[in-house]
């Protein structure tokens, strides 16, 4: 059974139907205690959302998420992220740049920062060519340079390039999906990207 978060961070419906349409068994969590690493009845989490970057981890922190899904990654349990997701592990954003002294920390499981695009047109919307590394697990079996659907104004700037599971071009190439362990975390949306998407979330359920 696979666990999706809900904190209020946009329409988590596609996701979930994109895993009904593989009979893959999903709910969505009760609570932060259900993630809790030793007692959990999922066997993997997807952490999906659209929004704010300081917002979202508002969210986080006051609903009690922030620190179990930190714990539930830390413990090396299965975990797949989805374009705010994906900004949220890294330890700060240009989106919340730091205010009267304050600065919005990410939940800093990956080293590295979130940058906004360099053009003038942004964001980017629409369908882009993603390059995946050699031996990525998440990619298993797509076509090289197959398109997902993205919609995006800020890009993940990891610190260590071997957290980079693939990369897209857009006014910069950048790092659009991670791996790391038990942790994989997308830029685009998968449930958005037709057959490409739906074999990237069998390949991250398979490997559960």
């Amino acid at each position: 059974m696979i666990g999706v978060v809900d904190y209020g961070a946009g329409n988590l419906g596609s996701v979930m139907n994109a895993l009904a349409r593989l009979g893959i068994g999903a709910r969505f969590a009760a609570g932060p205690e259900e993630l809790n690493p030793g007692s959990s009845p999922f066997d993997g989490i997807i952490f999906p959302g659209d929004g704010h970057f300081a917002t979202a981890m508002n969210s986080l922190e006051q609903s009690g998420y922030g620190r179990a899904l930190t714990e539930w990654i830390g413990a090396d349990k299965p975990f797949l992220g989805i374009c705010i997701g994906l900004q949220l592990l890294f330890e700060r954003s240009e989106e919340a740049p730091p205010s009267d002294g304050r600065e919005v920390r990410g939940l800093s499981v990956i080293p590295g920062s979130v940058r906004r695009f360099p053009g003038r047109k942004v964001p980017q919307i629409g369908w882009n060519q993603t390059k995946a590394r050699k031996g990525s697990r998440l990619f298993a079996g797509i076509p090289e340079d197959a398109f997902f659907y993205y919609i995006h104004s800020y890009y993940a700037d990891p610190v260590s390039p071997d957290d980079t599971a693939a990369e897209a071009d857009y006014y910069v190439t950048y790092c659009s999906a991670v791996e790391r362990g038990a942790l994989a975390a997308v830029q685009f949306h998968p449930e958005k990207s037709g057959t490409a998407g739906l074999m990237l979330l069998e390949n991250w359920a398979g490997g559960l």
